[in-house]
């Protein structure tokens, strides 16, 4: 997901640019205004810690995009691709090393397991709105036994 942070600062482009330049493929993609009991169930696994609240309002204060990405280790990789939580500790290269310096605006949101994806994609998607395709040059980003 590319938070409302992202959206505002124009990221949009970038940040889907560099998965897919990692060789990902986008299934699904859509522009949202997340509601506030979405934003509270997206991030219910954090209810009672101090930054609850504020990530929710954060979560609901503008528009974001919201997508699924599939590819070998597609969690593992986008995971890397983000960088550590906050902009400050992020490695150069990362979208957050790259474009982030905050805490809170953190800029993107991935999951971190299949647990996570399981429990967080239906928030977002239906499985009518997810695309599966092969990219024509996936012989060339990931090697056969790896594309199972």
């Amino acid at each position: 997901m590319i938070k409302p942070d992202g959206v505002q600062r124009r990221l949009v482009g970038k940040i889907v640019q560099r998965l897919e330049e990692k060789g990902l493929r986008i299934a699904g993609l859509k522009l949202i205004r997340m509601e506030h009991k979405t934003a509270e169930n997206l991030y219910s696994v954090h209810k009672g810690k101090p930054f609850y609240d504020g990530l929710v309002k954060f979560m609901t204060s503008g528009p974001a995009v919201v997508m699924v990405v599939e590819g070998f280790n597609a969690i593992e990789v986008v995971r890397k691709l983000m960088g550590a939580t906050f902009g400050f500790n992020a490695e150069p290269g990362t979208i957050r090393g790259d474009y982030g310096c905050s805490k809170g605006f953190n800029l993107v949101h991935g999951s971190d397991s299949v647990d996570s994806v399981k429990r967080e994609l239906p928030i977002f998607f239906t499985e009518k709105e997810l695309v599966a395709y092969e990219h024509p040059d996936l012989a060339w980003v990931v090697e056969e036994p790896e594309r199972k």
